[in-house]
């Protein structure tokens, strides 16, 4: 019998278009029907692509394959979110080492499953990829946490550095989130714009790259401890400025980072449960209208600071 399904598309002109889908349910697959879906910046890299977006869903689970009992503990009737993977092998070398971000026969948003997207009513979705919900968090919250949240972006990094024990020092463009940023957790902030140098800064162990323009480095790296770690996490084909020489004497690593394996992912969502830790959203109602506001808001920065699509 199967699910039928609304679902919203980019196009070749970048319109969002609504369409209607039907899956049947794998053995390895559970139905969620959707309730809620983070908009994401990734989602702009897509929009001019016949699929479907949205990539940070969470719903609840209507269906559930032939093979799921053996496999999961997930049942009909549980909330659960979903990010950008959606079907992880568990066999290949990294899956098997504990990598399964970089599972090498894994389905993902993007390349697969181009009928299908979160912003919609529902998806057919490998149980591999799927994740309970803790009650404690509601579902409008746990939407972004499934992506930007797995991933350490923005003002959810300050939350989880902030109650993990360590010192968040921010750096931010203009003076606007300051605020904000100390009420959320932060110990520092410093803003960036006309700056060519910055004094008086206690080194810096651990830096994320979270902004929507990659930085050029050499501003931060005299303020980084010796063997510091950067973590680029903006997605962009633009390359990093980054000087050899300090790379070489400090021991500072540049280490890519696209998202969260299956256990980080589980872990953040009990520590975001445990902590009360959630993201500030704006929501939008799940049509083309709505989308097409969020999206729109999302591109021109003004969002504050994660948008939500309601069904």
């Amino acid at each position: 019998m199967g699910h039928d399904f609304t679902v919203f598309k980019g196009s070749k002109s970048g319109e969002i278009v609504e369409a209607k889908g039907h899956r049947e349910v794998g053995p390895r697959q559970a139905f969620v029907e959707l309730s809620h879906c983070g908009v994401c910046g990734t989602d702009e890299h897509y929009k001019h692509a016949d699929q479907g977006l949205g990539h940070e869903g969470v719903g609840i689970i209507k269906e559930i394959g032939s093979l799921v009992e053996q496999i999961s503990d997930l049942r009909v009737g549980d909330r659960v979110g979903m990010g950008w993977m959606q079907k992880l092998c568990g066999y290949c070398k990294p899956c098997l080492s504990g990598r399964h971000f970089k599972c090498q026969n894994s389905e993902q948003f993007g390349t697969a499953n181009l009928d299908e997207g979160c912003f919609g009513t529902g998806v057919a979705w490998d149980v591999s990829a799927l994740f309970k919900i803790p009650d404690e968090i509601a579902s409008e919250s746990a939407g972004p946490l499934m992506c930007g949240g797995a991933s350490g972006l923005g003002h959810l990094a300050i939350q989880l550095v902030s109650k993990m024990g360590m010192e968040a020092v921010v750096f931010s463009g203009t003076d606007s989130k300051r605020e904000e940023a100390i009420r959320l957790g932060a110990s520092e902030f410093y803003t960036t714009k006309g700056v060519t140098k910055f004094e008086g800064i206690e080194p810096v162990d651990c830096l994320l790259i979270t902004t929507s323009v990659l930085p050029d480095l050499s501003l931060y790296l005299p303020v980084l401890a010796p063997f510091a770690k950067i973590f680029p996490l903006t997605i962009s084909f633009d390359n990093i400025p980054v000087p050899a020489l300090p790379l070489v004497i400090y021991g500072y690593s540049v280490i890519g980072s696209g998202g969260a394996h299956p256990n980080s992912l589980k872990a953040m969502l009990r520590f975001c449960a445990k902590h009360d830790i959630k993201p500030i959203i704006e929501k939008f109602p799940m049509s083309k209208d709505g989308i097409t506001e969020a999206m729109k808001k999302l591109e021109e920065g003004k969002m504050r600071y994660r948008g939500v699509v309601v069904v």
